[in-house]
């Protein structure tokens, strides 16, 4: 799916008409590594004192422009950010077999997903972010997100959120009821995720006890919220956008 990029004044209008400019990033991309492996993550902190970390785990294309975007309005909300990778320095697939392949290496190995998204976390501390920190991802990075949630395994959680994302449990994996708060946008006519994952996580989330909201947004199909993509759906980002950041203050 190929993204256009639009610039932030673009971003924080949500207009579709404004030209489409050369995006400049607010923030700087950091180069890490986990268990001696190279990554390149993207850093951006909030103008003044952060309410919070937001760790942002991106879709199946790997980190991009687009996820560096969404940190920049993040950090534009009042939070630190850091949009972390989790398929390795210069490894950015073009090609839909090449993206499929990368997802199902991790979702096939789930210890090594966990590993690099709070390797990416840690990364995220020692450039000085602060620690009370939400989980969120788009399409994969939304799974990645919930398998966060489900695996206990990070401190200072205070949030998780999936914009169309990957619903599912795996076998023999369960929300425990001390999970922090989750928030879930989806489109009503995703493809991809059905409506029945929604019912089906919502009634996981309800039965362990677990603070929950979920919205669904009419007509909006899977990468609802992706710029410029042909999935793009301008009233189901604003919405879901407007309401998660609102959430946002709620929650912490």
């Amino acid at each position: 799916m190929q993204k256009i990029l639009l610039p932030i004044a673009t971003l924080a209008l949500f207009s579709q008409a404004a030209p489409l400019l050369a995006y400049s990033p607010a923030g700087e991309d950091i180069d890490y590594s986990v268990n001696d492996e190279a990554f390149e993550g993207y850093f951006v902190s909030a103008s003044e004192a952060a309410q919070a970390t937001v760790l942002i785990v991106h879709d199946w294309d790997g980190l991009d422009d687009y996820e560096r975007q969404r940190a920049d309005m993040l950090a534009d909300e009042g939070y630190d950010v850091f949009a972390v990778d989790l398929y390795g320095a210069g490894n950015r697939p073009q090609e839909v077999e090449d993206k499929q392949a990368a997802t199902r290496s991790l979702y096939e190995d789930r210890e090594r997903m966990r590993t690099l998204t709070l390797g990416g976390l840690a990364q995220a501390r020692e450039q000085g972010a602060a620690e009370k920190t939400i989980i969120m991802g788009y399409c994969f990075g939304g799974a990645v997100a919930l398998e966060i949630a489900r695996s206990g395994e990070a401190s200072d959680i205070a949030a998780y959120s999936s914009f169309h994302g990957g619903l599912t449990t795996p076998e023999g994996q369960a929300y425990s009821a001390d999970t922090a708060p989750i928030f879930i946008a989806h489109g009503g006519a995703d493809s991809s995720v059905s409506l029945d994952d929604v019912a089906t996580l919502a009634d996981e989330l309800e039965t362990a006890g677990i603070d929950y909201e979920v919205g669904i947004y009419s007509g909006a199909p899977h990468a609802f919220s992706v710029f410029g993509s042909d999935a793009y759906h301008e009233r189901a980002d604003q919405r879901s956008w407007a309401t998660f950041t609102d959430w946002l203050e709620e929650v912490l």
